[in-house]
């Protein structure tokens, strides 16, 4: 098959090759003469690296989220072997090339560039048990508390190994999860599976934060990586006492149904209050624009704070948390229509950060007890990954905990 030569270029995520050179997208036909590739279509992500990709990674169109079992009778020689084949496919796939060689790929994405796919993996709790490495297994994994708002379906959280799958291009995403899938073999199980999607690149006249299906902004005070303490809070620092874990994070994952015919019900101003927030541009009710800080202790005319003392914004201020931060990097989600004619749709929350019990929980816990938006949202399944370092070259992922 011929290979369209893709330029390369690096963008914020790390490595991201372009038009011509790096990383190639396989024709249909081994005739085809070489053409550029879209923008979209030609950008691709490196999968060795510092990092895994997929976290500071800018949102993608289309996403899946996989958790697997190791079988019964697997342990870590199982384990170790299933993890040189996902990081030999994932290395390949991310480069925009197929997933084998002759018959082994599927086709699916024949024609495109990479579509800055990326694939991540993490590891839950019971997979330290089930390959007898407890004794590596950081306290950061202990289950999280329950809280007011949880509805959760064991069946859908959880699980031994966890996939992220991110991609411009909704063929290439799907092509990269029926090969993890594949790939799997006998070694594992799929536990649960669920597909997102978020704003397709270049549709707005400019970059802007995303909106979710209750139609806010989302994302407003995300960390971002200029800041000088964006590594500290969101990736597991050299000197730990889990090498392995080095460079990595923890990826808390959520299934959030939103109760959209109850919101929609609500007159716009109501939802704004409810969110802290405008929603034509999420901006602050207290003015300015969507970066403007919140201003908690302004009053209005009435003597009553503008932003809510419940409003989700304020309570789950990083101010208003002891600092607590996570980067927040989810993908929506509809699963169609219910019997009773109501969505079954909402958010696949994904944060990120250097501890749980540090970023996700605090917050969690507070707007746990009093947060407008709740009676609007449901959490119906979860699940914690400790999600180690990027590989370097010629290293499988998880090979320092596996071979430890």
């Amino acid at each position: 098959m011929s290979r369209r030569r893709l330029l390369g270029t690096v963008g914020a995520a790390g490595l991201v090759l372009g038009a011509a050179g790096g990383a190639g997208a396989y024709a249909a036909a081994a005739d085809d003469a070489p053409t550029a590739l879209a923008t979209v279509g030609a950008t691709g992500i490196a999968f060795h690296g510092k990092h895994q990709a997929g976290i500071t990674t800018p949102l993608q169109a289309r996403g899946h989220l996989i958790a697997f079992d190791l079988a019964p009778g697997a342990g870590r020689r199982e384990a170790a072997a299933l993890m040189r084949r996902w990081s030999a496919l994932a290395g390949e796939l991310m480069a925009g090339r197929p997933a084998g060689d002759g018959d082994a790929d599927t086709g699916v994405a024949l024609d495109a560039g990479p579509s800055s796919l990326t694939v991540t993996f993490g590891f839950g709790r019971s997979f330290f048990e089930r390959t007898a490495l407890v004794a590596q297994r950081p306290p950061e994994l202990d289950p999280l508390p329950p809280f007011s708002s949880d509805q959760l379906d064991a069946r859908r959280s959880n699980g031994d190994l966890w996939v992220q799958i991110g991609a411009d291009d909704a063929l290439v995403a799907f092509h990269a999860l029926r090969a993890v899938q594949k790939a799997a073999g006998d070694a594992a199980r799929v536990r649960w599976q669920m597909n997102g999607f978020n704003r397709s690149p270049g549709v707005t006249g400019k970059p802007m934060t995303a909106r979710n299906l209750m139609g806010q902004v989302d994302g407003t005070r995300n960390p971002k990586p200029s800041e000088p303490d964006f590594d500290r809070r969101i990736f597991v620092p050299s000197g730990t006492e889990y090498a392995w874990l080095e460079g990595g994070s923890y990826a808390v994952v959520r299934r959030i149904r939103m109760l959209l015919d109850d919101w929609e019900q609500l007159p716009l101003k109501k939802q704004e209050l409810v969110i802290g927030r405008r929603k034509s541009d999420g901006a602050p009710l207290t003015g300015g624009s969507e970066t403007t800080e919140l201003a908690l202790d302004k009053t209005g005319p009435d003597g009553m704070l503008v932003i809510p003392d419940n409003a989700h914004a304020r309570i789950s201020a990083p101010e208003q948390n002891g600092g607590a931060a996570m980067l927040r990097r989810p993908f929506s989600f509809h699963d169609g229509i219910g019997a009773d004619g109501t969505p079954d749709a909402g958010l696949l929350f994904v944060c990120w950060q250097a501890d749980p019990l540090r970023g996700f929980v605090p917050v969690q816990r507070k707007l746990d007890r009093g947060d407008a938006l709740s009676p609007f949202i449901r959490h119906e399944a979860s699940g914690l990954f400790a999600v180690p370092g990027g590989p370097g070259d010629g290293e499988y992922m998880g090979q320092r905990l596996l071979e430890s």
